[in-house]
């Protein structure tokens, strides 16, 4: 006498087979999470650089105007200075929501690839 053969998958073989593909959703993750977080602290350092270096460059061009102009505008080049900061805060701020608006969803690789298992798992 032989032995009935399966008709369907093992649980043994279904099961390894969903560890698999968890295991490469987790391995996935976690190399967005570490890039994420790699591109945050780099983007934070370089930013909180830019920043000084451009206050230090605005209060010296800032300084030597006024210096400049201390005997006849000085008052026009104050009021010209602070219209022209005003405006750059305005751009820089309108820019920055742009930007976030428009930013791509963190870990969407993950999210896309969970939706094709989800497709081709369910009938």
């Amino acid at each position: 006498m032989s032995a009935p053969t399966p008709t369907g998958p093992s649980p043994r073989r279904l099961g390894a087979a969903l560890l698999g593909l968890l295991q490469g959703h987790v391995a996935l993750f976690a190399h967005e999470l570490e890039d994420q977080r790699n591109q945050a602290l780099r983007s934070l350092l370089l930013g909180g650089l830019c920043l000084g270096f451009a206050l230090l460059l605005l209060i010296g061009l800032s300084a030597l105007l006024l210096i400049l102009y201390w005997d006849s505008h000085r008052l026009e080049v104050a009021i010209g200075l602070c219209l022209f900061y005003g405006l750059g805060l305005l751009g820089c701020a309108a820019w920055l929501l742009l930007s976030l608006r428009n930013a791509e969803p963190p870990f969407s690789a993950s999210l896309e690839e969970l939706q094709r298992d989800r497709e081709q798992l369910l009938p």
